[in-house]
């Protein structure tokens, strides 16, 4: 089995039902979610001009390649009604693959770790809870230092399960 570690977040429609049921297919066509952090609500990166992000890192154990599963997330997504229009724009539901294993893997379609983990505290915040002692394999840094090392400014905040 192989440790699959995913941030998933939206932006768009009822944000923790799609969170949700992006939890539920993953589950059922990916592997069973070994951990999963709160939800944060977290400010846009990249793109101000939309709304609120809700953001929720999860791990999951898989018999699937990366291949695999990257290929299994995208199908996710389109069923879930994601359309890319632009760049760091609005969307129902985003799946990124944080970490595969401990493997670096840098290919045309495929980047693992996901390349900018160090520099989004959106990612980190829910990604320490749940994996604080985690090393990631190109900065030979546990998650805990990457946050603490983060200059991102922009605010996350962890809802109350009432707020969800």
């Amino acid at each position: 089995m192989n440790d699959l570690i995913l941030l998933i977040g939206g932006n768009q429609g009822n944000r923790i039902s799609y969170l949700e049921r992006a939890i539920c297919d993953i589950e059922e066509r990916i592997g069973p979610i070994q951990a999963k952090s709160h939800v944060y609500k977290t400010a846009p990166w990249g793109n101000a001009n939309q709304p609120s992000f809700y953001n929720q890192a999860i791990g999951v154990k898989t018999q699937l390649s990366a291949k695999e599963a990257m290929a299994t997330i995208l199908v996710i997504e389109e069923d879930m009604g994601r359309i890319r229009i632009e760049k760091n724009g609005p969307r129902t539901i985003d799946i990124d693959i944080l970490y595969y294993n401990k493997q670096i893997v840098q290919e045309d379609t495929l980047e693992i770790p996901h390349p900018r983990i160090a520099e989004r505290k959106f990612v980190l915040m829910p990604l320490v809870e749940i994996y604080p002692n985690w090393i990631d394999p190109v900065y030979n840094k546990t998650i805990q230092e990457l946050i603490q090392e983060c200059k991102d400014t922009l605010t996350v905040d962890k809802l109350s399960p009432d707020c969800a």
